[in-house]
Formats: structure tokens, C-alpha cells, sequence
């Protein structure tokens, strides 16, 4: 079997662990929420952002109450076959397949085999083994929900590596090279080198230094998160504060509407729908925790402080500034105020990108390589070493790579593509999750399951709601799309 994503006897601490969801959650889309901020009305984006926080926690729930679910589901299949291998010849096989007709996500696992003892504690469901979404989608769903999953799931990620390899290099390329232009133009004069070269060559030094990440276990980046978690809040505290020096000093040009067209709001959900994004990798960051004792607090207490944090950037913004930017930073470029107007500022905020998908592509990259572990592997079939240790990560690593190589031109593909794979891995999977592994639990343990990590939301009407919101989500966003593709100059 492939080895775990969590080493034997390692961890880490809930802050820790906080750190983790926070840095995977706050990617460079929060530099293009201002100016959507300030096109839909302030009033109306404050309501959407904060449905979209409460939104996703209660699918975050939903993650980890399955990820619960299975841990129990897989144990007591565990100790179901240790006790078949010691029972007597005379004993008889008890085993009853599930009927695999009756749904079409729905795919039993083995009932109960009379005489092994029904967990009568929370123990079993203990978080203790990692259990991928591809693991959850193979223990709850049939093989086309199964299939579907890993689709929808090889499209969002892979999309999400390649424009993070496309944009972190492109980003110190613009930075660092002396003359402005693109492609074959000059970057360094000095050098003979240019735009496109100092891209490669910065796109082959990020590839050195943060892809080997993608070949080892999420505690392994623990320092690599931690130290760009404290430059990334740096750079959030400056601009907020900066923004707030200028308009407590009279000086601030905006002058924002609570309420705007409806025309508006599509394109704000467009820009903010994935602003809470982190449901496909919480196995991996979830598993290590340790103590576990108080997750759902621990993942609410996130979504507060990011909620916070999106709230108080873009209500800076739009009182700060009347001409609001694509990419938020480029304001303080922009900016003759004499608060904001200093190169090392600058410089530093226009390393953001930098330093959040450094730390969001090894997490990406280590999620992506273990949902391919569990896709090509088999239990009764171990993978060989090296295909576990260097071709997974290989496989991960080489595709979105090799279109960084080619291309920079990769936005226009991927914000459709993530768009309806995105509402699926956020929305639609952790609903279905839940309500299966919900049928499942129940049919294994009873009503009485002590699931120790349920979710708060344990009506089946937030599974109805939540799919009734990632239907909202999709018409929207797709309204956005057919929006911008017939009038380009609003958007």
C-alpha cells in the first residue's frame, strides 16, 4: 500500500494547523476582490461574503464529519477481518454485499459480521488515518460518482498548479526586470536577457527550491508555512493599515456605494466564490493535528479571521481609493500619496503573490499526489517504492509544469474550468459525503454512533440547502462568463 501522507509519531500543534487552512484559504484572489467589492455596493458584497464564509464552513463540517465516518467505517472492516482470520473452519462467512442499484453515488460497504463487537465509544471515530477525498468518494460513492470525483477533482487541481507556476515567476519577472515589456523583449539590458528567459529562468529556481515539497508529507513544509504565513499577514497589515492612515488623514478618494446594479453582482461571485476554498485538502492538513479535540472550533475560528481579514481589506480599498485596480496592489504602484508613495512598500506588496502560492502550491501539489496514490493503487496490490516516492510526485508535478514552460497564457482556461470543478469540490462532493456517510454510519452503528467530529449542520435540509447554493453559484458564475464574453470592457 502507498505510504501515508502522515509519518508515524509526527504532527502538529492546532495553531499549526490553523496556519495551514489559513494559507491554503488566502490565495492572490483576495487582491481582486476590492475592485469587484466596490462594483457591486459595499452592503450587497458584505452579505455575499459573509454567505460565502458561513457556506463553506458548514461544508468544511461536512469534510471532516466524513473523514470521521470513514476512519470508523475502515477500522471496523479492520477488525472484522482479524476476526474471520481467527474464527474457526465451521464458522460461516456472514458477509452481505450492498444491493450496488440503489443510488447512483450510494456504494455499501460490508454490513456488520455477527459476533465482532460494535464500537460502543468514540474511539473509532478518531481521526487517525488519513483518509482522502479520493478515499471518501471510493468508501461512500459507486463508480460513477467515483469516476465523476476524480474528474472534476484532476481538472481544479491541476489548474490551480499550473496558473500558480505561471504566476509566481511571471510576478518577479515583472519586479525584478529593469526595461517594461514582454516575450522577447529586453529585461536586462546588461545581460542580453529577455522577459520570456528571465521567466524560465525564475519559473526553473521556483521549480528547485519549492517542487521537491510535492515529494514529502504535508509537516514537512511546517517552517515553509509558517514563515510566508508571517509575510503574507505582514502584507495584509500593511495595506489595511496603510489605507486606513490615508483616510483617517482626509486624504482618502473614494466614495463607495452600499448598493449597486444587480448587473454587478454576478461578477463579484465570480472573483469570490472560491475565496473559502479548502475542502479538498483537509484530510491531509486535518490528519496531523494533534490534539483533535476541538476541529470544528478550530476551522470556525479560521473562517472568522479570514472573513475579518477579506471584510477589512476591502472596506479600506474602496474608502481609500475611487479608481480601484484588477489586482489590488497596483494601487499603491499608482498612488502619488505621500503615505504610500516608497519603493520598499511597494516592492514588498508586490511580492504577495509571491508569498501566497509558494506556500499554496506544495499543499495543492501534496493533495493532488496522494488522490493519485489512492486512484492507481490497490490494497491488495502494493505500489513498488519508487513508483510511491518519485512517481506520483512526478506525475503531479510534470503536466502543470510543462504548460508554465509553454505558455502564460493559462487564466482564460482555468478560470472556466475551475469555475464548475470548483463548485463540485466545495459545494456538491462534501454535501453528498456527508449524506452517505451519514447512511452508512447508521446502518453500521446505529443511531447511537458517537461520531466525535459530527458536524454541527445535522439535518439533511443543509445538504438540500447547500446543493440549492452551488446551483445559485453556478448561475451565477456562469452568468459572469457569458457577461464578460459579451461586454469585456465592464468587467
Amino acid at each position: 500500500m502507498a505510504g501515508p501522507i502522515v509519518d508515524s509519531g509526527e504532527g502538529y500543534s492546532p495553531s499549526v494547523g490553523l496556519i495551514y487552512i489559513f494559507n491554503l484559504i488566502v490565495g492572490t484572489g483576495a487582491l481582486t476582490m476590492p475592485q469587484a467589492f466596490d462594483n457591486a455596493g459595499w452592503g450587497t458584497s458584505l452579505i455575499i461574503i459573509s454567505l460565502l464564509a458561513f457556506v463553506g464552513f458548514v461544508n468544511a463540517t461536512f469534510v471532516i464529519e466524513a473523514m470521521a465516518g470513514a476512519n470508523a467505517l475502515i477500522k471496523h472492516k479492520r477488525k472484522m477481518e482479524e476476526a474471520e482470520s481467527v474464527a474457526s473452519e465451521s464458522s460461516q462467512e456472514n458477509i452481505v454485499e450492498a444491493n450496488e442499484n440503489t443510488s447512483l453515488l450510494q456504494n455499501s460497504i460490508n454490513t456488520p459480521v455477527a459476533g465482532v463487537p460494535l464500537p460502543k465509544t468514540s474511539e473509532y471515530f478518531e481521526i487517525t488515518e488519513t483518509v482522502e477525498m479520493g478515499k471518501l468518494a471510493s468508501l461512500f460513492f459507486n463508480k460513477f460518482g467515483v469516476n465523476f470525483f476524480y474528474i472534476v477533482l484532476a481538472i481544479y487541481l491541476y489548474g490551480d498548479l499550473a496558473i500558480y507556476a505561471v504566476v509566481i515567476p511571471k510576478s518577479l519577472t515583472n519586479i525584478t526586470c529593469t526595461s517594461k515589456g514582454e516575450g522577447h523583449d529586453i529585461c536586462w539590458k546588461s545581460l542580453h536577457i529577455s522577459h520570456i528567459d528571465a521567466y524560465r529562468i525564475y519559473l526553473t529556481v521556483f521549480v528547485i527550491l519549492v517542487g521537491p515539497f510535492v515529494f514529502v508529507n504535508m509537516q514537512k513544509t511546517k517552517y515553509l508555512q509558517i514563515g510566508t504565513s508571517v509575510l503574507r499577514w505582514v502584507s495584509f497589515v500593511m495595506m489595511i493599515l496603510l489605507a486606513i492612515i490615508v483616510i483617517f488623514k482626509g486624504e482618502g478618494e473614494g466614495n463607495p456605494r452600499p448598493f449597486t446594479k444587480f448587473k454587478y453582482v454576478p461578477g463579484f461571485f465570480g472573483v469570490c466564490v472560491y475565496s473559502f476554498m479548502c475542502h479538498h485538502s483537509l484530510p491531509s492538513l486535518v490528519t496531523p493535528i494533534n490534539p483533535k479535540a476541538h476541529l470544528t472550533r478550530l476551522v470556525l475560528t479560521d473562517y472568522a479571521i479570514i472573513l475579518a481579514f477579506y471584510c477589512a481589506l476591502c472596506l479600506t480599498a474602496v474608502f481609500c481609493f475611487k479608481d480601484l485596480q484588477s489586482v489590488y496592489t497596483l494601487n499603491f504602484f499608482k498612488s502619488e500619496n505621500s503615505v504610500i508613495d516608497h519603493a520598499p512598500i511597494q516592492y514588498f506588496l508586490a511580492l504577495f503573490p509571491v508569498f501566497t502560492l509558494s506556500t499554496s502550491f506544495p499543499i495543492i501539489g501534496i493533495t493532488l499526489r496522494n488522490n493519485l496514490r489512492t486512484l492507481l493503487s490497490r490494497e491488495s496490490r502494493p505500489c513498488p517504492s519508487a513508483l510511491d516516492r518519485f512517481g506520483f510526485p512526478a506525475l503531479t508535478l510534470i503536466p502543470p509544469v510543462t504548460v508554465a514552460y509553454l505558455t502564460q497564457d493559462v487564466e482564460g482556461l482555468v478560470g472556466y474550468t475551475g469555475s464548475y470543478a470548483g463548485v463540485c469540490i466545495q459545494y456538491v462532493i462534501p454535501a453528498f459525503l456527508v449524506y452517505y456517510c451519514r447512511k452508512e454510519t447508521k446502518s453500521y452503528f446505529g443511531r447511537r454512533s458517537a461520531n466525535v467530529h459530527a458536524s454541527p449542520f445535522k439535518s439533511t435540509i443543509w445538504v438540500i440547502l447547500v446543493q440549492l447554493w452551488a446551483f445559485l453559484c453556478l448561475v451565477l458564475v456562469t452568468s459572469d462568463h457569458i457577461i464578460e464574453y459579451i461586454h469585456p470592457s465592464d468587467n
